[in-house]
């Protein structure tokens, strides 16, 4: 079924210009532009500590072209889903932070698919751009050695779509001035899982707060607005319900706000979402 799936991702007809979205859970995207597919930070792998298992194994994953993690962390970077990933789809790219690359090497990913990239870089695949910039999870952690970062935020553009991957970050200076030089978002997919001492001492190490990152979607005004980093582990969790509401409420219902399901797809066209 899952199979299925993909190949009705990948293939279903693309009228308008239209840009299809399935949310993976966490913060995991699958996205159609055009005819290509890329799938975001998807946590593949099964674990006791998960609430839900994986809606897509990760061996019936064929058909994507762009594999894409944001930092290093396994629900971000899945390596032995990447070991899989490297043979289901020979011809795939793997985006991820420069400085894991000695990481991504070892997952079995040829250094000719192995993209690395760092805040303010630009990778361009056919008709997608992806650019990125930092990304505080919980700090923004520049390596003083080669001045990389290694969390990161992606904008990924191409068919008259912009969509905005926050991947795990808190807010920091400067960050909102950056992401507006991008122009105007079609689709931005924040973490609000928040952070507190708790957490932070079992080194579970935070996100923007529900409110913050409505605060971003208020500054951002994206035509849609995804809650992320919400449903995977119970206790680093946040209730998507109290983010769409203190949204409403606080910006008068003029972002729209989808609480997503899994693998319910979200159909864009230029001109509405369905």
């Amino acid at each position: 079924m899952a199979g299925t799936l993909m190949q009705r991702f990948r293939e279903q007809s693309n009228p308008g210009g239209e840009a299809a979205l399935l949310w993976l859970g966490q913060m995991g995207l699958l996205i159609r532009i055009g005819k290509t597919v890329l799938c975001v930070d998807y946590y593949a792998s099964d674990a006791e500590n998960r609430r839900v298992p994986p809606p897509i194994p990760a061996e019936e994953m064929g058909g994507v072209d762009l594999f894409l993690g944001t930092h290093d962390h396994l629900d971000h970077i899945d390596h032995e889903a990447w070991k899989t990933w490297a043979q289901v789809c020979p011809e795939a790219g793997f985006v991820f932070p420069e400085m894991h690359r000695p990481k991504i090497l070892a997952d079995g990913i040829p250094e000719k698919r192995a993209l690395g990239i760092d805040a303010g870089g630009e990778i361009r695949i056919g008709e997608i751009s992806i650019r990125a910039i930092a990304a505080a999870h919980e700090f923004l952690d520049r390596d003083l050695a080669t001045g990389r970062y290694p969390c990161l935020q992606y904008i990924i553009e191409g068919g008259g779509f912009r969509i905005y991957h926050a991947g795990d970050t808190v807010r920091y200076e400067g960050m909102l001035p950056m992401l507006r030089e991008f122009g105007p978002l079609d689709v931005a997919l924040l973490p609000i899982n928040g952070r507190d001492g708790t957490r932070y001492r079992r080194n579970c190490i935070g996100n923007m707060t529900y409110q913050e990152a409505a605060d971003l979607a208020g500054e951002l005004s994206p035509r849609l607005v995804i809650p992320g980093h919400w449903d995977m582990f119970a206790d680093n969790s946040a209730d998507p319900r109290a983010f769409a509401d203190y949204l409403d409420a606080k910006y008068e219902g003029r972002i729209p706000c989808l609480i997503p399901e899994y693998l319910k797809p979200i159909l864009m066209t230029t001109e509405s979402v369905r």
